[in-house]
């Protein structure tokens, strides 16, 4: 096993950091939902605050509002120890808010898009993506301009930089009415040999196919260039694909009692990415990715500002 260790920054990620706002009560249509806590949420930060919280050298690269719900996100990512930096505060615009439902299943969300679409191109510095070995973003960052540009255009200058391209599908028609374009963006942002990882839901959405269809996706993924693909299924655990699709295999998910589905599948794709950093095979890297989702699953809300990163492999990778 050799690690992959081989910059100062292990990850940088690009994309959204916003307010979630969590209905207090569970099962109850957004509609009805008198009550929410706010959290800090957005997946690229999710990941990237995970990474740093499985004692990985972490940068996100986000915009918010000048206001305080922008600054108190900031605050609450410092705490885990990520590297802040790169968030750009914006008096164009307030701090993006979402509100999502309680669920067993994908809840029910509604986006307030403001502040997080305003990533420019002189965010990113090449600087960065030369001391980068992951640059990370996702579906709900590339939605939307100017930060689809921007990220695009770093995403290329990554590759030429040496960096591993990650991508976190997760596409929803109310962040990203056409499809089309969706699937002509990631296929570009695929060329070069990403990391994926997608649910079941973002497949379905994505690709408007029923379940039955995850080879079909899996591969079509690969023809566009994606190197590894992770589709998460729940409490069905994951379908593994790697090698551009030569090797395949299914990894158990843990049983857990769900507390907060909410950020589970950026909490298994920061035990993912950890576990590939630090050299382990895919599945190895699966099975550590499903400890970490595990974890999530049993909090509602942001993780601790630490964990032990020997959670992930407790059972002896």
């Amino acid at each position: 096993m050799k690690s992959r260790r081989q910059k100062p920054i292990d990850l940088l990620a690009v994309g959204e950091l916003l307010v979630d706002g969590i209905a207090t009560d569970s099962g109850m249509p957004l509609g009805k939902v008198r009550n929410f806590r706010l959290y800090q949420g957005g997946s690229a930060a999710n990941l990237a605050a995970n990474m740093a919280r499985l004692g990985n050298a972490a940068s996100l690269i986000a915009c918010v509002g000048e206001d305080g719900l922008g600054k108190a996100l900031v605050a609450e990512l410092q705490a885990t120890g990520l590297n802040t930096e790169g968030v750009h505060f914006t008096f164009l615009m307030p701090t993006t808010l979402i509100l999502i439902g309680r669920s067993d299943a994908t809840p029910e969300f509604i986006p307030y898009r403001m502040a997080d679409c305003l990533i420019e191109c002189n965010h990113i510095q090449d600087t960065d993506l030369d001391r980068t070995t992951i640059f990370h973003t996702t579906c709900f960052a590339l939605s939307a301009g100017p930060a689809r540009s921007s990220i695009l255009h770093a995403a290329w200058r990554a590759r030429e930089c040496g960096c591993t391209l990650s991508l976190d599908m997760n596409y929803a028609p109310q962040i990203w009415p056409d499809r089309q374009e969706a699937q002509r963006t990631i296929a570009g942002y695929c060329e070069s040999g990403c990391l994926i990882k997608l649910s079941r839901d973002d497949m379905i959405r994505l690709f408007q196919v029923t379940d039955d269809a995850a080879d079909s996706v899996i591969n079509r993924l690969h023809e566009w260039g994606a190197n590894l693909v992770c589709l998460t299924l729940g409490p069905e655990g994951s379908l593994l694909s790697w090698n551009h699709g030569a090797l395949r295999e299914h990894i158990p998910a843990q049983q857990v009692r769900v507390a907060d589905v909410t950020g589970a599948g950026d909490a298994y794709w920061a035990g993912f990415l950890t576990a590939w950093l630090d050299g382990h095979e895919p599945p190895d890297c699966a099975r550590a990715a499903t400890r970490m989702a595990a974890l999530k699953l049993q909090h509602v809300g942001p993780l601790p500002h630490k964990i032990q990163k020997s959670i992930l492999y407790e059972d002896g990778l």
